[in-house]
């Protein structure tokens, strides 16, 4: 499987295996390592949060942490990038780590949509044997959000019965959408949406170890990225700056409606990947204006019913690949509407 073929991997940007800091997320270290020094160190943990904020990038630190047979004294869950442990875990190579993850397949030539129930049924046999170290043995789902039905019910089988010395880290972007019977076996860690500088410093840092990011923009899309790394680098790596700075020009021009603008920003939401930053940006401007102070509440419900209209508008463009332009004009008639008087 090629990189740009795994789930969990934004195209172009180093994978969270491979990514050796966190940022933003101290308190969350330190209650882990707190945990692990007075032996209270949880079976099960549930990282929750929004996407691309470290949640990935955290479960492997604590996964190579827990690996390399840490003592109780550790400062850090930060472990060398020369220690045998790290080398296995970013080659994919460790046998005491098991990670659950849509896979590729080879018959439809796509990534599949789920997480497959087989494979979280994976977590018996791997729970169930001797750790090939000593040690502990890992398991990351990344994420479950991608569980169906049979895969979550499999999941909390393990959950229910965990072995000794074992971890199961649960991803979430959206754990209150999860089993109750899943979040309530499980410790849990919500990490918070990062600030505008922590997200410039992981861009930094990104750059520094060889992904080509225009410098001059991280600013901006450390700025645009609502705290998270990875919308920072979608809009770095897609080009998408230009393209969000067009929709918050016109959407700034609301109630007048641009018909020349909305042609031309049309033209450049080809992809999914372009409509969801221009959902994204949309969602963000309403989001501003319904916090303004002293905006009357019928205003406040007809921005609220805009946003339903768009959000369910952009789902259905994306999920029947319809034709962007007509999309565009008619959420920008439905704002134009919400915003006057």
């Amino acid at each position: 499987m090629s990189e740009v073929e795994e789930a969990d991997r934004l195209e172009g940007a180093p994978h969270p295996r491979a990514t050796r800091s966190l940022y933003g997320h101290d308190d969350a270290e330190r209650s882990l390592l707190t945990a692990w020094q007075s032996s209270r160190f949880p079976h099960a943990l549930l990282i929750g949060g929004v996407e691309g904020i470290g949640k990935a990038t955290l479960a492997y630190r604590l996964a190579r942490f827990v690996l390399a047979n840490s003592n109780k004294n550790s400062r850090s869950l930060d472990v060398s990038s020369d220690h045998p442990v790290s080398r296995q875990i970013e080659a994919m190579a460790h046998p005491d780590l098991l990670i659950l993850r849509r896979v590729w397949n080879e018959d439809t030539k796509k990534l599949r949509s789920e997480i497959r129930v087989e494979d979280v049924r994976r977590t018996v046999s791997f729970f169930g044997s001797t750790s090939a170290y000593g040690g502990y043995r890992v398991c990351i789902v990344d994420s479950a959000d991608e569980l169906n039905r049979a895969g979550a019910n499999a999941l909390l089988k393990v959950l229910e019965e965990p072995p000794p010395r074992s971890l199961l880290i649960i991803i979430s972007h959206s754990p209150g959408r999860l089993l109750p019977t899943i979040r309530s076996r499980c410790r849990r860690l919500l990490l918070r949406p990062l600030s505008h500088e922590n997200v410039a410093l992981a861009l930094n840092g990104i750059a520094a170890r060889g992904t080509e990011l225009p410098g001059e923009h991280i600013s901006e899309a450390a700025a645009a990225s609502g705290g998270s790394v990875r919308r920072a680098l979608e809009l770095l790596l897609g080009g998408n700056l230009e393209l969000r700075d067009m929709t918050a020009s016109l959407l700034g021009r609301l109630p007048a409606v641009d018909g020349d603008g909305l042609h031309a920003l049309s033209d450049r939401i080809r992809g999914n990947e372009e409509l969801t930053v221009f959902a994204e940006t949309v969602g963000d401007w309403l989001a501003t204006a319904a916090t303004r102070h002293g905006e009357p509440a019928a205003r406040l419900a007809r921005l609220a019913e805009a946003w339903e209209k768009v959000r369910r508008a952009a789902v259905e463009t994306e999920a029947y690949n319809l034709d962007r332009k007509p999309m565009v004009f008619q959420v920008f008639s439905d704002l134009a509407e919400a915003t006057r008087g």
